[in-house]
């Protein structure tokens, strides 16, 4: 079965792209919706309701803290999980390890962790951080692994390593560890995650590109003797019509100014980020030939960092991409739109009924429940 998670957006939410992200700040020409714990615990609940899996909540100085979201939108939902981004290079890994049993067990085994390793020198540098990129992916490395035994261990864990240093560290609890989701295109990136993680998280490119990717990364994890899973990270646009979906798309496109265009690229193109440039490579700074594969349009990361794409369509185009994201072993779909309360809506009403009906999905509160004998009303009495 496919997995769908929604995000939240800590930075505000529009009717239009809200640009920043990588190191740059968070701002659109109009922004509509601040980001209070009112107005997301709305998407939240909507994510909840129409089946989404998990929330993605992002880290940087240009949104709110994803820990603390969490926690505080925990209370104010059911089922649904918090993919909270967790930056190794900000925490000691035996409080990054307290802190994730603790919300794990009060949540009743709802934590996701996104590791973000951190691509941009200049943001990191503004939490202290010196290290380089290389630097960076070393400590993650190293911080995932004490992490694991901290989870791991009966007993008290020593560590001296390169980064960190820790004597008799224990987690007073001990809940399931959360799955860690992992993302990095880099090729340091890598044999991190086949060493240390359980979902490796690629942005939203063509399939054939997604294709060469996931084959890069089995191929480490098949030396590692483990099994992992595959998720993408997409935007979406979904109507009743592919014209109303392309309208809506041509209206976020008409919402950018060219000064916006240009200055954002400017910034991003400062970007460490391997998959950061190759969302560049996409949308080439231009307005012009933003469709780059069937329903893929490229027009988000003119103005945004990180996940640049989206999958515009009718609600059976979009199932019918999704499909075909599937057939090359994706299996987790992190998705957003704006504004992100109506976007989850379009998606939740729309494509998840069709992927329903073909059985690769089903809503996660009926996953469990037995079969129903479905009897005529009239038989019945």
């Amino acid at each position: 079965m496919l997995d769908f998670h929604w995000f939240l957006p800590t930075y505000g939410d529009s009717r239009q792209i809200i640009g920043g992200g990588h190191g740059l700040p968070a701002y659109t020409a109009i922004k509509d919706r601040p980001a209070s714990v009112k107005y997301l615990t709305q998407i939240a609940t909507a994510a909840d309701e129409l089946g989404f899996e998990g929330m993605l909540i992002p880290t940087g100085a240009w949104c709110e803290d994803a820990w603390i979201t969490a926690a505080l939108l925990a209370g104010r939902t059911e089922r649904v999980k918090f993919l909270v981004a967790l930056r190794p290079g900000a925490i000691s890994p035996t409080l990054a390890a307290q802190m994730a049993a603790t919300l794990q067990w009060q949540t009743d085994g709802r934590l996701l962790l996104n590791v973000v390793t951190g691509g941009e020198s200049h943001e990191q540098r503004a939490y202290g951080d010196y290290e380089d990129k290389a630097g960076r992916y070393a400590r993650c490395d190293e911080f995932l692994q004490v992490f694991r035994r901290l989870w791991e261990s009966t007993a008290p864990v020593d560590h001296h390593g390169h980064y960190f240093d820790l004597d008799g560290a224990t987690l007073h609890r001990r809940p399931p560890r959360p799955p860690l989701y992992f993302g990095g295109s880099s090729g340091a990136a890598g044999p991190v995650f086949a060493d240390n993680c359980d979902v490796y998280l690629t942005w939203g490119e063509p399939p054939a590109a997604v294709r060469q990717k996931i084959a890069w990364i089995q191929g480490l994890v098949d030396e590692r003797h483990r099994r992992v899973d595959y998720g993408i990270r997409l935007h979406v646009i979904t109507r009743d019509t592919a014209e109303e979906a392309w309208a809506a798309a041509g209206r976020l496109l008409d919402g950018i100014a060219p000064e916006q265009i240009e200055r954002v690229q400017a910034g991003l193109r400062r970007s460490e980020s391997e998959g950061q440039r190759r969302m560049l490579e996409l949308n080439r700074g231009t307005k012009d030939d933003l469709v780059v594969s069937p329903n893929l349009w490229a027009g988000v990361g003119l103005v945004r960092g990180g996940a640049g794409t989206a999958l515009v369509g009718s609600h059976t185009e979009v199932a019918d991409r999704i499909q075909e994201y599937a057939a090359l072993g994706l299996t987790k779909f992190v998705l957003s739109g704006y504004p992100h309360l109506e976007e989850a809506y379009w998606f939740g009403e729309g494509v998840l009924p069709i992927l329903e009906e073909r059985g690769v999905w089903a809503h996660p509160a009926r996953r469990d429940e037995p079969a129903v004998s479905h009897v005529p009303f009239a038989a019945a009495i």
